[in-house]
């Protein structure tokens, strides 16, 4: 038996019917137009979308939370070359229930996720009521969580938890030093302070935003500062000052972090917020045997993205989750959040309601 999908748009009483497949349901979808001008100009329309129109796959989830990431809201307001085609459903992130699968690794009622592998970017997304996609990306939420826990944690989340846990794997231990972490206001910044936190490093939380220093303290920073107060000098090697880094901003903080970085330290490239150039020398790596961990989120091998939601359920999962979810939405005016996470007008995690 086939299935078809009519949801009212009060965006509730979503319902199935037998027969065809002729669905519609709220998404987020963005669109690349052709403007006055001859530019290709991207947008994104909240609108009704069919499940014919979305990407093929063997698990059609309803979507119950999803989240906003920093590369959500270039995707969908075209200041970022995020989307590989047009149209698609924007949102790297989802949670939800399997509505239906052909892949007998899930059954309807299951509680999943999907992080990256895609998703947003080649993929129909998770800012939308339900998404279809391959079983290969599912992953079961691990006990710990539940759904909105996921999208509170979202892509940030993981990416945090994976540069501690590549750390970790490379023998960073807390009497090393402490862990600068850099953006630290951020989704992935603050998540990674309440993390570390948690596992018994000593944290400096750098932002620039210093009217979030409480919030910082509260998540576990023993200091709050800014680039400036950190004492970094332009040497190609220096005092070693920390144990290892989390580093949003690349460019010239990341040479100079690992410039200042004890012997055998660990420093966790996540970001380019200033740049993605790269200004430092082999000494930190050949005199101190530091090492600079790439974390790459979107394409983490599924064995171990698995790996570390199980651990997002136990010993990674951040004690003051509920502190850094700032706001719930509900994914109409999810425009909104998009504008003011690219002006700076946002701290910590915003969570979508899908429905």
């Amino acid at each position: 038996m086939r299935l078809s999908l009519v949801a009212d748009f009060g965006y509730n009483n979503v319902f199935w019917q037998s027969q065809d497949i002729t669905v519609e349901f709220l998404a987020c979808r963005i669109y690349q137009n052709q403007s006055d001008d001859s530019k290709k100009r991207v947008e994104h329309r909240l609108e009704s979308v069919s499940l014919n129109q979305l990407c093929d796959g063997d698990v059609v989830i309803k979507v119950h939370y999803s989240g906003v990431n920093y590369k959500d809201a270039l995707a969908a307001t075209g200041k970022g070359a995020i989307l590989k085609s047009f149209p698609l459903n924007g949102g790297i992130d989802l949670a939800g229930v399997v509505e239906s699968s052909t892949d007998s690794r899930f059954i309807a009622g299951d509680q999943v996720l999907v992080n990256g592998c895609g998703l947003g970017e080649v993929h129909d997304g998770g800012l939308a009521q339900f998404a279809r996609v391959p079983a290969d990306w599912v992953i079961k939420i691990p006990d710990g969580l539940s759904m909105k826990d996921c999208m509170t944690l979202g892509t940030a989340g993981f990416t945090a938890a994976l540069a501690i846990h590549r750390m970790l794997e490379n023998g960073q231990s807390p009497d090393k030093g402490p862990i600068v972490v850099t953006g630290a206001s951020g989704g992935v910044g603050s998540l990674a302070v309440n993390m570390l936190s948690g596992l018994g490093y000593e944290v400096i939380a750098v932002s620039g935003r210093r009217e979030f220093d409480d919030f910082l303290t509260e998540l576990g920073a023993s200091k709050v500062c800014s680039v400036e107060q950190l004492g970094l000098s332009e040497r190609p090697l220096d005092k070693a000052l920390f144990g290892g880094a989390i580093d949003n901003v690349g460019g010239k903080l990341l040479g100079s972090l690992l410039a200042h970085t004890n012997l055998w330290g660990n420093v966790a490239s996540i970001g380019l917020a200033d740049t993605h150039q790269l200004d430092t020398t082999v000494f930190p790596f050949i005199l101190r045997g530091v090492s600079l961990l790439g974390v790459s989120s979107t394409n983490c091998p599924m064995p171990l993205r698995r790996t570390i939601w199980e651990r997002l359920g136990q010993d990674y999962k951040p004690a003051k989750l509920s502190k850094i979810l700032t706001e719930e939405v509900p994914l109409k005016d999810v425009s909104v959040v998009f504008e003011e996470l690219l002006n700076r007008q946002r701290f910590g995690r915003t969570v979508v309601n899908c429905q």
